[in-house]
């Protein structure tokens, strides 16, 4: 044959492949219905940034609520920082589905058990945002080079994939345990792993790898709906033909089904951290049928009742920004423990939880403890117990509670001890369940037991942290401040006097940092000197440097424990508000931003979480216009409907839940205080469905978007002059009135 009529029957080939597995994947996918409120989520915003900036870092794939299964394409062999959940919108290469992710962090891991189906051997393919569609619980995506369409789904411990392959043509699958997050991060690699080939519709295995998180252990069991007809299992270069099992540290399996005839092929894979006879129960009591769309129907019911949890008014835009800010705060902290209630705890033992418990992990408590935490309290009571159960289990098994918590471990990312304010808040708004002795006792240990970025014996000898001792000092020092405030307010409900008096006095510690001269924290050596040169506007990072992720401009603010007292130091309310006036106006940059700094007005950089109360401190010292004027201001211009839809990194909800908090118009300044302060709403109405079956609505009609400024607030009819509502207030039910203005009152 002539090379141009070769090129025109390939092309006339693949059209007709291709034509095919569309109108294949049309009539499978036409029952997949969203409801009444996931319909306004979108999984692909903040999958990708625009033009540099930062997006979200969050990935399309599916998910349930809290569940352990992550189940997302991986757009890079080694997702790194960048790509943190595996996914970047703006690729346009597919090398798998993988079952575990983070969602809108600034660091990658997990990132395990890759599936990629093939009828050619390739180990990756194109695709396009045409040919790819996500809704909660949902992925789906045409894998162009072989028209192979991909369907993903999932329970809470298990992911369910159907592939419909092209008619007459081989269906294979690729396993591979060697994919992961880039193996140049963490020092992460492959201690072991195994595949094993149970009959001809089941295999099973695991691996153990380190990285992030430290030695973590995954079994998987996987059920197919065909039976496997060939296999080949390879360690690096060593290949098996039709062997049972494999071990080794770079691990890939290729399963042969044969010529389907248009019949997909479903895979469902259960993940445990104990046990393939675990990963087995899990799959067996989750998913025991074959009826993928059964699945996707349950997951998105499981999304409607959470979501449902808060219905709201407003434009197309507003709920779908609001609705996928909902989803987002969702997805974590994960399930980390089987059906049968055994998880792996802290000190890599297996543990068995009483009956109805479930053992939780992903806490990124520095960015978590700010705003979904709180929101967790509105809306997830009861999980919160098991949150904070879980928290406390770390303590019992590994001394302290966790920094920042990964498949079970901690992984000591960042600074503070923000599991304090967590469960004292949970203890002080009333939340059932808690032991409070065994959590004082955890919150008062973990207070005192010094471990990495925390040395309390300096902590107590100085007044501070000195910079020469421990790095990040100044930021160490206000956030340890805040955190040593809650163990003192837990100690004071269970009459613990001294306890009380000597947290107390820690939390304000911060004065010892405050230099008069300059107007801002700053940091001192052991000897009590200021370390000089000091520039407000300098960034720093992770360690060498006093500040973390941010500069002295951006930590003045963190005193939410006692605001009248920092509004004293500056010089009082109307010092205080001018300070704030510069905050947010004055751009000027010194030297390199740090990495996560973004989503600037002024200084204020909303893409990181130090800078998330600053608004709404100019209610505190009685400017709230002003408040409402720049929390607008984040909400319509920080916040999109896009995939570059965040001004920074998600983190595991927080920046979402802080748009939750904004469009209902307050927002916990100290999240441990049962009080939020008061912003401006942004929706003409919300009404949030509490767990007694009460209803606490918040009403702000407006003839004109530009009404922004709030004229007069009643709440139960009665005029209402506080800048604070309390989360009793919430509980009680009820509705809080607003009566907007487009000019502010002063």
């Amino acid at each position: 044959m002539e090379r141009d009529s070769i090129s025109s029957l390939y092309h006339n080939t693949m059209n007709r492949i291709l034509l095919s597995s569309i109108f294949t994947f049309m009539l499978i996918t036409g029952t997949i219905k969203a409801g009444e409120h996931t319909q306004y989520v979108n999984p692909f915003i903040g999958t990708g940034a625009v033009h540099g900036s930062l997006s979200g870092n969050n990935y399309p794939g599916a998910t349930v609520p809290f569940g352990m299964i992550q189940l997302s394409p991986d757009t890079r062999e080694a997702p790194d920082w960048a790509q943190a959940s595996g996914y970047d919108y703006n690729d346009q290469t597919i090398y798998g589905f993988s079952h575990t992710r983070l969602s809108g962090t600034g660091a990658s891991d997990l990132i395990d058990l890759l599936l990629l189906p093939t009828s050619e051997g390739r180990t990756s393919s194109n695709f396009s945002h045409t040919a790819e569609k996500a809704q909660p619980g949902y992925y789906q995506v045409m894998l162009a080079d072989e028209g192979i369409n991909a369907e993903l789904t999932a329970t809470t411990r298990t992911g369910i994939h159907r592939y419909s392959y092209p008619n007459g043509k081989e269906a294979q699958l690729i396993i591979d345990l060697d994919h992961s997050a880039n193996k140049g991060s963490w020092n992460r690699r492959i201690i072991n792993s195994q595949i094993r080939i149970v009959n001809d519709h089941a295999i099973e295995g695991y691996r153990i790898i380190t990285g992030w998180a430290k030695l973590r252990k995954v079994y998987f069991y996987i059920e197919f709906s065909s039976p496997i007809l060939s296999s080949s299992l390879r360690d690096g270069d060593r290949q098996y033909e039709n062997t049972p099992v494999i071990n080794g540290s770079n691990l890939h399996a290729m399963l042969r089904f044969g010529k389907l005839n248009e019949k997909p092929l479903i895979c469902k894979v259960a993940l445990s951290p104990v046990s393939t006879d675990n990963a087995q129960l899990n799959l067996k009591q989750e998913a025991s049928h074959w009826d993928f769309n059964q699945y996707t129907t349950n997951a998105d019911r499981l999304w409607e009742k959470e979501l449902e949890k808060i219905n709201i008014q407003g434009t197309d835009l507003q709920k779908t920004i609001f609705y996928t800010a909902l989803y987002h705060t969702l997805i974590q902290p994960n399930t980390i423990s089987d059906v049968n209630g055994e998880y792996m705890a802290a000190d890599y033992t297996t543990r068995q939880l009483s009956a109805n418990e479930i053992h939780y992990t992903t806490f990124s408590l520095w960015d978590t403890f700010r705003g979904a935490h709180p929101l967790y309290t509105l809306l997830n009571a009861d999980r919160v117990t098991d949150f904070v159960k879980s928290m406390i289990r770390q303590y019992e098994y590994y001394g302290y509670l966790p920094v920042w918590q990964l498949w079970g471990q901690d992984n000591y990312c960042m600074i503070g001890n923000h599991s304090i304010p967590v469960i004292v808040d949970a203890i002080l708004k009333g939340i059932p369940g808690i032991d409070i002795e065994k959590a004082y006792e955890a919150v008062y240990n973990s207070s005192v037991i010094s471990h990495p970025n925390s040395p309390f014996e300096v902590w107590e000898k100085y007044g501070y942290m000195p910079e020469n001792i421990q790095t990040q000092s100044v930021s160490i020092t206000l956030e340890q401040a805040f955190d040593d405030w809650c163990v003192a307010q837990l100690a004071k409900k269970l009459g613990k006097n001294n306890d009380h008096e000597r947290f107390m006095k820690r939390s304000a510690f911060y004065r010892n940092l405050f230099n008069p001269e300059t107007g801002f924290f700053q940091s001192k050596n052991d000897k009590g000197e200021w370390i000089e040169p000091f520039d407000p506007y300098k960034y720093g990072a992770n360690g060498g440097y006093p500040f973390t992720e941010g500069n002295a401009w951006q930590y003045f603010w963190y005193v939410p424990q006692n605001i009248p007292d920092l509004i004293t130091l500056t010089g009082g309310n109307k010092a205080f508000t001018t300070k704030l006036d510069t905050f947010f106006t004055v751009n000027h940059q010194s030297g390199e931003l740090n990495d996560n700094a973004s989503g600037f007005v002024g200084q204020y950089a909303h893409g990181n979480e130090p800078s998330h109360h600053v608004a709404y401190l100019y209610t505190c010292a009685g400017e709230p216009w002003k408040t409402q004027k720049y929390v607008a201001h984040i909400m319509n211009n920080l916040y999109n409907d896009t995939s570059s839809g965040y001004a920074g990194n998600d983190d595991c909800g927080e920046m979402s839940a802080w748009y939750i908090f904004g469009a209902l118009g307050f927002y916990p300044v100290n999240p441990a205080s049962g009080e939020y302060i008061i912003g401006t709403p942004m929706l003409e109405k919300a009404t949030i469905h509490l767990p007694d079956g009460k209803t606490f609505a918040i009403k702000a009609p407006r003839k004109k978007g530009n009404e922004i400024y709030i004229r007069s607030i009643k709440l139960n009819g009665k005029k209402y002059t506080k800048n604070y509502i309390t989360h009793q207030d919430i509980l009680n039910g009820g509705t809080l009135e607003f009566v907007m203005s487009a000019t502010p009152q002063k």
